[in-house]
């Protein structure tokens, strides 16, 4: 069974998986009792530590001795087509932080996997229940996770309003279903520039015979992928740069690290489906892709890919924004503080994501409820403990006094692209990030 996402976030999670099931097949999705348990923090062994399951979602929760009253839900990334449901050792990168400020905090491993979006906010707000039936009514309740996590987030304040007083979605597939127009993009763009020729689905042999011929076809000199490239070369990796979040500080260094390995190519894989989807919900049909910076047609390279690309619809309804649909769309329509961060250089879901919410959140008259904060480094989800640390303490000082915290401009290009851009929320010790490019003295 072909999926959009499957081998693509098994590679970048190391997540243990189990067979995918054949084609029609249901997963019985059971929790590792033995994933739940947890030591406590040195220094807070008083802490109240519990877990258990629930309606077929395992649970964590930790309550300090001296909790303050409020609650912290951490939500995961995907973990992955498999049937074993889990909590990791070290499950919330907040954790200290959260003890040692007097937060309780709760993470469930939801009762499946995939990329079920739907189902992880329902299992989250259930996970707040069970808080309030084993300990007691919180006052207020805040909601963070990364990646596939960070759509939980940004999701759950959007379908329980009501529930959540503050949301911090980090690395989070803010722009929905166009982080799957992205990987088609790529697959698309790369057989283009590379082949001469594209096809949807790449094909059984993109990553064994396609991929090695793409990058044979596109280096400057044999063996000079990904540093030294042709014209072709040079043109699909300034249209990766546009479409992953516009020219900005920290791309090329980003280009470099994930094309270390054939993982960009990676995301050609599969039949344009969504965790346990069957419809395809990739669409290119409208889009202009750019070579460089000069908005439109500028050049014969440009203009021949845009007029022989494969062109790739949707299934009808999709994309569609009803509770069934195979990833939650977000509107925007946010109602308490959201504070988001993301890396320039992630090109797994890259920044565009930010830029998408920015817009939809615009759209709906919603922009003093958001701050957004660029990170300079490459890794998805790449965030030091002070960035982390920063953001959480920044978010709840704002639900607390109503003083809305600084973050970066996302929707201006001329901004976005500045040497100093991302610079001031970026923890800049030594250590804290890989490849991330230095900022600007002075």
């Amino acid at each position: 069974m072909k999926r959009l996402l499957a081998p693509v976030l098994a590679l970048l999670l190391l997540a243990t998986l189990a067979a995918v099931p054949a084609e029609g097949a249901r997963t019985r999705f059971f929790v590792d009792e033995e994933s739940l348990p947890f030591e406590a923090l040195e220094g807070f062994e008083d802490s109240q530590r519990l877990w258990g399951v629930d309606q077929n979602a395992g649970y964590r929760i930790e309550v300090p001795a001296d909790w303050n009253g409020d609650l912290v839900l951490w939500t995961h990334g995907y973990r992955g087509e498999g049937d074993r449901l889990f909590l990791n050792e070290n499950e919330v990168p907040l954790r200290q932080w959260l003890v040692e400020n007097g937060y309780a905090w709760a993470a469930s491993t939801y009762s499946e996997n995939s990329y079920s979006v739907g189902n992880a906010v329902s299992d989250t707000r259930r996970l707040g229940s069970v808080f309030r039936n084993l300990i007691d009514r919180p006052n207020q309740v805040f909601i963070t996770g990364a990646s596939m996590g960070g759509h939980i987030a940004a999701a759950s304040i959007e379908r329980h309003p009501e529930y959540y007083d503050g949301a911090m979605p980090v690395c989070g597939v803010l722009g929905d279903f166009e982080l799957f127009d992205y990987f088609l993009d790529f697959a698309m763009a790369a057989q283009q520039l590379g082949l001469g020729q594209s096809q949807f689905p790449a094909g059984d042999d993109f990553l064994t015979v396609q991929t090695p011929a793409i990058k044979a076809n596109l280096e400057g000199v044999p063996g000079g992928w990904p540093f030294v490239l042709n014209e072709n070369g040079e043109a699909l990796k300034q249209l990766v740069e546009l479409r992953s979040g516009g020219d900005r500080p920290n791309f090329d260094e980003a280009w470099a690290f994930w094309n270390s390995t054939d993982f960009l190519f990676t995301l050609g894989v599969g039949d344009g489906t969504v965790g346990s989807g069957t419809k395809v919900v990739l669409d290119n049909r409208d889009v202009y892709y750019e070579t460089d910076l000069i908005p439109g047609p500028s050049n014969p390279i440009e203009e021949a890919l845009n007029e022989d690309i494969t062109r790739v619809a949707p299934d009808r309804q999709a994309r569609r924004l009803s509770r069934g649909a195979p990833s939650v769309a977000l509107r925007g329509n946010i109602t308490v503080p959201v504070l988001a961060m993301h890396n320039l250089g992630d090109l797994f879901v890259p920044y565009h994501n930010e830029i998408v919410y920015a817009e939809k959140v615009a759209d709906q008259g919603r922009s003093d409820l958001l701050v957004q904060r660029a990170i300079r480094g490459v890794n998805h989800c790449g965030f030091s403990a002070a960035e982390y640390e920063q953001g959480i303490s920044d978010l709840i000082n704002w639900v607390e006094t109503g003083v809305k915290p600084a973050g970066d401009i996302v929707t201006d290009p001329a901004v976005v692209a500045s040497a100093d851009y991302g610079c001031q929320f970026t923890d800049q010790s030594e250590g804290a990030h890989i490849f991330a490019t230095p900022c600007p003295e002075g």
